[in-house]
């Protein structure tokens, strides 16, 4: 399948009270760890960044490149849809900046998933959990771009208006006993915990 990774990376890091995406994880910036599986994974990846934003140096540079939102602080759904304007494949395999646990083999399960649908994304507790997901680029483009003029902000929005595949959540924690795809990074106590996991 040719899909393209995309990283939603552009929020305010409001709670953890500075860029967390620069914090240090296992002697790499948390940002590093989101991008990693979908490098071995998808054709290329995009990097979404608040407008102002200034891009951070990454060992992939001939892989992944970088779009700013055009907009400042109207949440996931409008970095979701300029990753997704600047997504040339089929399929864009969206992840958050602030996610460094999510397993390739957890992503790939959500590409099979997918085909025949308009994405897939997982099943947590009789719920659809908006991150990761895979959405096919065309459908999700178009209805990204209706939502956020009716004022929606929020990817879940966009996840439930499309014709995605869920998959059940003992499918994906076979393979994710732990459930580690569902990490994130809030404050710096989601940081030292993960820290303490690692080490």
């Amino acid at each position: 399948m040719e899909a393209t990774g995309i990283v939603l990376a552009g929020g305010r890091s409001s709670r953890f009270g500075r860029d967390k995406l620069k914090e240090p994880l296992d002697g790499e910036p948390l940002l590093h760890h989101a991008i990693t599986p979908l490098v071995g994974l998808c054709r290329s990846v995009v990097v979404v960044l608040a407008p102002a934003a200034s891009e951070p140096t990454l060992p992939w540079a001939a892989q992944v490149r970088f779009v700013h939102d055009d907009v400042v602080d109207e949440g996931p759904l409008r970095g979701a849809a300029t990753g997704l304007r600047a997504d040339d494949d089929d399929w864009g395999v969206l992840v958050g900046g602030d996610m460094p646990s999510v397993p390739p083999a957890v992503l790939e399960l959500l590409l099979d998933a997918a085909q025949g649908h308009d994405g897939a994304a997982l099943e947590d507790g009789g719920t659809i959990r908006p991150l990761p997901c895979v959405l096919r680029t065309a459908p999700a483009r178009a209805r990204s771009e209706e939502l956020l003029a009716r004022g929606e902000r929020r990817l879940r929005a966009l996840v439930e208006a499309l014709a995605v595949a869920l998959v059940a959540e003992d499918r994906w924690t076979a393979l994710d006993p732990d459930r580690r795809t569902l990490i994130d990074v809030d404050e710096p106590a989601d940081l030292d915990r993960l820290a303490g996991d690692e080490a």
